[in-house]
């Protein structure tokens, strides 16, 4: 069976959730704590598995796959049905760019490590950590709004009538954006396609507070 290195909050961790349940594919969730005892991804057996010690990490039969789209991609390579990718390739470049503009573009400047940083190193407090992430937050999901909103291909869901890749990414994005308090008003096509989603039985099994280690 998969085992999946995991942590319930993590936006990243949240996304191979989704696209697992998705795809039907049973898997064994793995819990490292990233705030217990200094953090579990620090720990030398885990650094073995995920040089950086970051979540999620995939453990198939004979191999170890680290960050998160990667893992979803090599899912869609070995299990394509249902597909998470569209098969035009101009298609799939969409749903790549959205997915790309959350994990990329997004996420690196809020992640834990980043926080604990402007923290710990930066001195700043929890005000002005706030500030830093809502910024951030609002920048990026204003240009997917963009994306989203101006795009005849968007359908239900990020692109067509089926969740995709980057519906995989939406997802957990806008968990967090909520759990810091920033505003979604100007944003109706992600808050449209985020609702949808959250409807699907495979995004409720996914989510932080249906996990084993949820606090």
């Amino acid at each position: 069976m998969l085992k999946l290195y995991t942590y319930f909050r993590s936006s990243a961790s949240f996304r191979v959730r989704i696209a697992l349940n998705l795809k039907g594919l049973a898997y064994e969730a793995i819990p490292v704590h990233l705030l217990r005892d200094g953090g579990e991804q620090h720990a030398p057996d885990y650094r073995h598995k995920s040089p950086l010690g970051t979540v999620p990490v995939l453990e198939t039969d004979n191999a170890i796959i680290i960050q998160s789209l990667a893992i979803i991609e090599y899912l869609e390579e070995t299990h394509p049905v249902p597909a998470l990718l569209p098969v035009d390739s101009l298609a799939r470049a969409r749903v790549r760019a959205i997915a790309q503009t959350i994990s990329c573009e997004i996420h690196p400047l809020n992640n834990l490590r980043v926080l604990a940083y402007l923290k710990h190193t930066l001195a700043a407090d929890e005000a002005v950590r706030n500030v830093w992430y809502r910024h951030w937050v609002n920048l990026g999901l204003a240009g997917v709004e963009t994306q989203l909103h101006q795009s005849s291909e968007t359908g239900v869901y990020c692109h067509g009538d089926a969740p995709t890749l980057a519906d995989c990414c939406l997802v957990p994005q806008v968990f967090n954006a909520r759990r810091f308090d920033c505003s979604l008003e100007a944003m109706p096509t992600i808050r449209r396609i985020v609702a949808q989603c959250e409807t699907l039985d495979a995004v409720q099994r996914a989510a932080p507070a249906n996990q084993p280690d949820q606090e």
